[in-house]
């Protein structure tokens, strides 16, 4: 009977095991953002993780015989169980807040103060080899839990409760320019693991935590791709495919009479910024422009798709009640704008000119795009 508990056990993890392998295998080499370093560590993290708890299980029920080395690998494998535990859980609070776009990831200080808990856990970990007092093995090989057990779950959990705390004051607030999709679904991403690894606390024969995790990730990595097609990496803006995207979904399933409004963003004298003052300039140009266009649009009593065009050039489209509205969108965004600039102490002059066009849903998305354009280089003209 616990042969066939460990073999099953065993194959759950191992196919779990190989689910995040190629996944990991799909992620090198595909980005070198720092976020995505910390989603690759994760999942080294978690592999680790499986693998320990594999081993442990195929010793324990004895299908791998050690003989008098058999107690000190159970707790071996316990000490690697819960070590990747902590260290996966910390990477995914870093990855986190770096896809929420947070200012802890900004700084080396607060990140280094992230660490604290991590490595007090560590030490807890090395000095429990022999105190014991959060698991040990007895003279039998036996496996026990300690009296301080439960610290082994608040140690690891506390970076996911504290990033998904984060992430639910900053939906709340709106005070994160990351996409509200996005961190959404990361706030709903520790349920599925979280209740499987209390579930395993409470019936540790229950092979679970593996599964779901191994689920879990996948849908992370998935997510992961999802933003590598659909947004754009310097400003977090949609790109031009989901402008294409959202203006088709629109023109099948709009209610008549209703009517999309497009305005086409443009930096002024771009190409000398990045002349006179170097890409990393011109880049944090186009930040502040989309920047400035997300703080605009918060204001709209309707959702807008705010992408990135191309170069220096930005779209949004919204249904609006009307070209006032739109006119009054375009006055916020140059006014925001000026605040970033302030703020940001840019040392250049920057400005947008911004063109309007509107459909009810006869014309094609270039023709529309060509009407804004068209307005848009006349206010060009006239700034000149």
């Amino acid at each position: 009977m616990y042969s066939e508990y460990a073999i099953l056990y065993a194959e759950i993890n191992l196919i779990s095991l190989i689910l995040i392998a190629v996944i990991l295998w799909k992620t090198m080499g595909l980005s070198r953002m720092m976020a995505q370093r910390n989603f690759a560590i994760s999942i080294i993290a978690e592999m680790v993780f499986f693998a320990s708890d594999t081993f442990f299980v195929l010793i324990n029920e004895g299908i791998i015989r050690l003989g008098i080395f058999a107690p000190a690998a159970k707790l071996l494998c316990k000490e690697l169980y819960f070590y990747s535990t902590g260290l996966m859980c910390f990477f995914w609070f870093l990855y986190f807040e770096h896809l929420r776009e947070s200012k802890l990831v900004e700084s080396k200080r607060k990140v280094r103060i992230a660490c604290i808990p991590m490595v007090v856990f560590i030490g807890f970990l090395i000095t429990n080899l022999f105190a014991g007092f959060l698991f040990y093995v007895d003279k039998n090989g036996v496996y026990h839990r300690g009296p301080l057990f439960v610290l082994t779950y608040v140690f690891a959990y506390m970076y996911v409760f504290v990033s998904c705390s984060h992430i639910i004051f900053g939906i709340v607030r709106k005070s994160s320019s990351a996409n509200k999709k996005t961190l959404v679904f990361l706030a709903l991403f520790p349920i599925a693991p979280g209740g499987a690894g209390l579930l395993q606390f409470f019936y540790p024969r229950l092979p679970v935590a593996c599964g779901v995790l191994a689920l879990s990730t996948l849908l992370l990595y998935l997510n992961w791709i999802d933003q590598l097609i659909s947004v754009d990496p310097l400003t977090g803006l949609n790109n031009r495919k989901m402008l294409v995207h959202f203006y088709d979904q629109w023109t099948k399933g709009h209610s008549e009479g209703n009517i999309l409004y497009l305005l086409m963003i443009d930096a002024n004298k771009f190409k000398s910024i990045n002349d006179t003052y170097g890409h990393v300039e011109g880049d944090q140009a186009l930040k502040n422009i989309a920047e400035a266009l997300r703080l605009a649009c918060k204001e709209l009593p309707r959702r807008a798709n705010i992408a990135r065009y191309g170069g220096d050039e930005f779209s949004v489209l919204v249904e609006a009640s009307g070209l006032e509205e739109c006119e009054n969108l375009k006055t916020r965004i140059k006014d925001k704008l000026k605040e970033i600039n302030d703020k940001t102490g840019v040392p250049f002059d920057l400005t947008v000119s911004i063109g309007i066009s509107y459909t009810s849903g006869s014309l094609t998305l270039k023709q529309l795009i060509d009407d804004a354009d068209e307005n848009m280089y006349d206010e060009k003209v006239k700034s000149r």
